[in-house]
């Protein structure tokens, strides 16, 4: 099975049981006598719930863990994202979900599944803006609640030893550079954490254990830059 193959089967066959997961912040060792008063909604794909690494290992659950630790607050986190999932998929799933509108914090994080399934670009601009709506909308109306997190690059990984590595990241520049102008013009903050993952063919332990995924450790990279946004957010 060629490289691209190989990626298929991790994107739609592994874990593919992450639908709605509400994690409060006791699930994470936080002490019992803080309150909770900070709700977060992470969406997104296998990079929101941390394929191949373990629940606690990925990015929201960090992120959260480190809220609790800098914050006298408790934070309870629900992460809505499944292995595979494309724009039309999260949205589609929102709207299945009737969530609330009331998070303090959102991040968004999408778009690999576009790019791999050689989905129309035209696809992602469309879909990509009615996810900002959404979001802005369900961190009650507030743009500067919504974090946008650009997505990594698996040319990157021994995964796609075989495949087309410059085509592969001319590909996720071009969404990231989407993204990025989307958010800004939408009042809306974009954390940059595609060159941490550009470094995993130099540092192999940025890679889980599967050879495609981010591991624990990149995860913890892309907090040190998501959360000083978000405790600054926070404290205005």
């Amino acid at each position: 099975m060629t490289g691209h193959g190989l990626l298929f089967r991790k994107l739609y066959l592994l874990v593919p049981l992450w639908l709605f997961v509400s994690c409060s912040a006791s699930d994470i060792n936080t002490p019992e006598d803080k309150e909770a008063t900070l709700r977060y909604l992470a969406l997104g794909d296998s990079y929101t719930i941390g394929e191949s690494v373990s629940a606690s290992a990925s990015f929201p659950m960090k992120l959260t863990t480190k809220l609790n630790e800098q914050l006298d607050k408790k934070t309870k986190v629900d992460i809505l994202a499944t292995t595979g999932w494309r724009t039309d998929n999260l949205l589609n799933a929102m709207e299945a979900q009737a969530l609330s509108t009331d998070y303090d914090i959102v991040t968004l994080l999408i778009g690999v599944n576009n790019q791999f399934q050689n989905r129309p670009f035209s696809q992602y601009e469309t879909e990509f803006n009615t996810l900002l709506e959404q979001a802005i909308e369900l961190a009650k109306g507030e743009n500067n609640s919504v974090f946008v997190i650009s997505i990594p690059d698996y040319a990157y990984t021994p995964f796609s030893a075989n495949s087309d590595r410059e085509q592969i990241s001319s590909d996720i520049d071009r969404y990231n550079d989407y993204a990025e102008e989307t958010a800004i013009a939408s009042g809306i903050r974009f954390i940059n954490i595609t060159d941490i993952t550009r470094m995993g063919l130099e540092e192999p332990e940025l890679i889980a254990s599967d050879g495609l995924h981010p591991s624990g450790e990149a995860y913890r990279r892309f907090v040190e830059r998501l959360f000083p946004l978000v405790r600054s957010h926070l404290s205005e």
